[in-house]
């Protein structure tokens, strides 16, 4: 009671050696540059508290991207993710210089597509793309999110991620160079499945250099 008769309501409050805590077990566990997914909690402190524990920021929106280029990131320690991406934020995500983009549907591919020109006038910007494993975690319907009928990435059974990977090949200006997957893909099916990839994507996106780790403090 006392803090909200200083500061007012509605007030959050957060602790900030649990934060921290919580940022070194995953640069411990992934290494440094593994990304903070600012959906969690995002203000201009909480960018500089995940910069300083040597954490990536993971922005979905436009709006996400000015908060943490406001809390003192610089485009290499940004990750571009989310899955309804505008052609003026994949512009600002350009303009930032952020370190890769991850791509999550066909037409994302198109609004990249018609930015390809004067992306291809600097140094390319890296690409990851989301790929939908076809596996059912054991949790909730609502948080699923690497089922074959999810909304997010592209399908390995159906092919779609093999035709996002060479349309995204043939783009100027960007540089594909891995995927990203969601944590049902932690079973062990998962590398039979991605034998549905073409060969040099598949070998290159296994190295570690070329995957990517989203964690919510």
């Amino acid at each position: 009671m006392e803090l909200a008769e200083q500061v007012g309501t509605p007030v959050f409050v957060y602790d900030e050696d649990h934060l921290r805590s919580r940022c070194r077990e995953a640069v411990q566990g992934f290494g440094a540059g593994v990304a903070y997914a600012t959906k969690a909690f995002l203000c201009k402190a909480m960018a500089a508290l995940a910069l300083e524990e040597d954490m990536a920021l993971d922005v979905s929106t436009g709006g996400e991207l000015a908060v943490a280029l406001a809390g003192g990131a610089t485009g290499e320690r940004l990750i571009c993710h989310g899955n309804n991406k505008s052609s003026e934020e994949i512009e600002a995500a350009l303009a930032a210089g952020v370190s890769r983009i991850v791509v999550d549907s066909f037409d994302e591919i198109s609004r990249l597509r018609a930015l390809s020109t004067s992306a291809a006038a600097g140094h390319p910007t890296r690409l990851l793309i989301r790929v939908t494993p076809g596996i059912e975690a054991h949790t909730h319907e609502y948080v699923m999110t690497g089922q074959e009928d999810s909304k997010f990435g592209f399908s390995l059974a159906s092919g779609a991620a093999t035709e996002a990977v060479e349309a995204l090949s043939r783009l100027d200006g960007f540089d594909l160079v891995g995927c990203t997957l969601t944590s049902a893909a932690r079973s062990s099916r998962f590398p039979r499945s991605s034998r549905r990839l073409p060969h040099s994507f598949r070998s290159s996106s296994r190295t570690g250099s070329r995957s990517s780790a989203s964690v919510a403090a």
